[in-house]
C-alpha cells in the first residue's frame, strides 16, 4: 500500500496561510482536535508548502504570534512511498503528520491514516495487543489541578495521562486534546519595574520583556486549575491481552482515540498507543 492510497488529499487538508497569527491555528486545533496544521504561502505561480505548527509550539511559545516564527521544518514524503516506510519515518522522527510534497503540498498522511490501514487489513500487522503495548504508563491523580497534569504530560513526553482514583484504580483518561480544548490565550499588561521582567507563575507561561519603569503587553496561555476529574474522559475503552493489534486499531478508529489501556481483569498492564501499532509494522 502506498501513501497515495492512505493520505488525505490537498483539497481536504486544513492549512493556515502566511502571513497569519497563532489564533488561526488555535481555532483549528481546538475545534477539530488536530495535533498540527500545515503552513502554506501563495507564490506567484502556485501554492508553496512552508512548514508545520503543532500544539507544542503554541503552548511553549505563548508570547510569539507570527506563524513564520512558530512553524518548524518536518520531514516530507511522496505519494509513491510505502505505508510501512512512512510509518518508520513517523516513529523515528517523532512526527504524527507527514506532509506529502512534490514541489507543492499534495496532501498529508497521519498516524491515524496508518492505523486505519491496519484496522482494515490493508497492511499486515500480526502482533497481539499485549506484544505491542507499552508497559510504562503515564498516570495522574483525579484531584490533580489541570495545570499540574499538563506539566506531567509534557515532561513524560506522551499525549495522555491515565487518571487514578484514591485507591489507585483507573477512573478515566486525560489527553492533550482535552487540555487544548480548554486552553485560552489571554492578553494583558505587566509593569516591568526598573529591570528586565522575568517572573514566572508556577502554572502559567508569560511572555514579558522590557526595560525601565513602564508597562508592556503580556500573553498568557491560561489553563484552568480545576481538578483532572472535570476534564478527563470517564467512558473508558480498554483492550485485553488476547486481542490482536488489528482489533486495537479498529477500536481506535471507531472511538476516535489515540491510546487504549491494556487490561488483565481489573489490573492495568500497559497501554497501546497508535504509535505502538506503527512500530509493529
Amino acid at each position: 500500500m502506498h501513501v497515495a492510497d492512505a493520505m488525505t488529499p490537498r483539497e481536504d487538508v486544513v492549512t493556515v496561510e502566511l502571513p497569519g497569527t497563532r489564533d488561526d491555528v488555535l481555532e483549528y486545533l481546538q475545534e477539530r482536535g488536530f495535533s498540527s496544521v500545515p503552513v502554506v504561502k501563495q507564490g506567484e505561480d502556485r501554492e508553496e508548502y512552508r512548514g508545520l505548527i503543532s500544539r507544542e509550539e503554541l503552548i511553549e511559545h505563548p508570547d510569539e504570534d507570527q506563524l513564520a516564527v512558530l512553524m518548524r521544518d518536518v520531514p516530507t514524503t511522496t505519494r509513491d512511498t510505502s505505508v510501512e516506510e512512512v510509518a518508520r519515518l513517523m516513529v523515528e522522527e517523532g512526527f504524527r503528520r507527514i506532509p506529502v510534497v512534490d514541489g507543492e503540498l499534495e496532501g498529508i498522511v497521519t498516524v491515524t491514516d496508518v492505523v486505519r490501514a491496519i484496522a482494515r487489513g490493508e497492511v499486515e500487522c500480526d502482533a497481539t495487543a499485549d506484544e505491542v503495548a507499552t508497559r510504562d504508563v503515564n498516570t495522574t491523580w483525579v484531584e490533580t489541578p489541570l495545570t499540574v497534569a499538563e506539566r506531567e504530560i509534557y515532561y513524560a513526553n506522551v499525549p495522555y495521562a491515565v487518571a487514578l482514583d484514591e485507591e489507585g484504580g483507573i477512573a478515566g483518561i486525560l489527553t492533550e486534546v482535552d487540555i487544548i480544548e480548554v486552553a485560552r490565550v489571554v492578553e494583558g499588561e505587566d509593569g516591568t519595574g526598573d529591570s528586565v521582567a522575568g517572573q514566572e507563575d508556577d502554572w502559567m507561561w508569560e511572555g514579558i520583556q522590557g526595560v525601565g519603569n513602564r508597562y508592556v503587553p503580556t500573553r498568557n496561555v491560561e489553563i484552568p486549575v480545576e481538578p483532572v476529574s472535570e476534564f478527563m474522559s470517564t467512558e473508558m475503552v480498554t483492550v485485553s491481552k488476547r486481542k490482536s493489534a488489528k482489533e486495537a486499531a479498529q477500536s481506535m478508529i471507531t472511538e476516535d482515540i489515540e491510546q487504549i489501556p491494556l487490561m488483565g481483569g481489573d489490573q492495568l498492564l500497559g497501554i497501546v498507543r497508535d504509535i505502538d501499532l506503527l512500530e509493529a509494522l
